[in-house]
């Protein structure tokens, strides 16, 4: 039978000190980031952080905004007293956002209802049924589009994406117009430069919009919404 061959291996002084498809260390070796040729080590600055959230709660902590609306609704204040109460909102929500350290706060996060319907008012997009003949759009005409009125229904609301938030369903068809009809993005981004914050205002962009809106009643199903998005980057502009 064959007899077992052992291979004596060359001493350890001979065995080659690196593989030879290895190249040796330097500065430019990806694989060894943090040596150098004379395997000195590296230090890197550390950079703070910077900070953002694209929103807050805005009900307050004892949900005052419910309160207010409710009470507005029902009669019982005045529009100063609800614009009172969303200011204070507003004010504690930066003033705790500032305190906590974030470096970049929002700004127009802030809604009385549904921040797709504020968005609807700041393009103008009322559906014809409100009888809206321009100009700057008030309470009423923001409260029928979301509640209706004795006239008039509200308008559609269906879920955010796959969330339990539900928002106001734009109604868009080929013929209607966009206006700049609600500054409110801007006067709360004055708003907050008065208490000496710089904020970041937040907007719903104008595919978002388009593609989380419907056809309106009498439009046919299968109109493309994206076709009027040359219409509607002016108002963004």
């Amino acid at each position: 039978m064959g007899q077992l061959a052992l291979q004596r291996l060359p001493p350890v002084a001979s065995l080659p000190k690196r593989p030879p498809s290895l190249p040796p260390p330097s500065s430019a070796s990806p694989s060894l980031p943090c040596t150098t040729a004379s395997r000195r080590p590296r230090f890197y600055v550390a950079r703070a952080m910077s900070s953002h959230i694209v929103g807050y709660p805005r009900i307050g902590p004892k949900r005052e905004l419910k309160f207010a609306l409710e009470s507005f609704w029902d009669g019982k204040t005045g529009v100063d007293d609800l614009q009172n109460v969303a200011a204070n909102l507003r004010k504690s929500i930066w003033k705790h956002m500032a305190d906590a350290g974030i470096k970049y706060i929002p700004s127009n996060t802030f809604s009385y209802y549904d921040q797709m319907l504020d968005t609807t008012a700041m393009l103008g997009a009322v559906p014809p049924r409100y009888n809206w003949e321009g100009g700057e759009i008030g309470f009423d005409l923001y409260f029928s589009m979301a509640r209706g009125n004795a006239s008039v229904p509200a308008m559609e609301m269906t879920k955010w994406f796959d969330t339990n938030y539900h928002y106001i369903v734009p109604e868009l068809g080929p013929d209607v117009n966009f206006f700049y009809a609600s500054h409110k993005a801007v006067v709360e981004f004055k708003e907050a430069k008065a208490l000496g914050l710089d904020t970041v205002p937040v907007l719903i962009g104008p595919m978002t919009y388009l593609l989380l809106s419907k056809p309106a009643k009498g439009v046919e199903k299968s109109f493309c919404l994206l076709f009027l998005i040359d219409k509607i980057l002016p108002v963004y502009n």
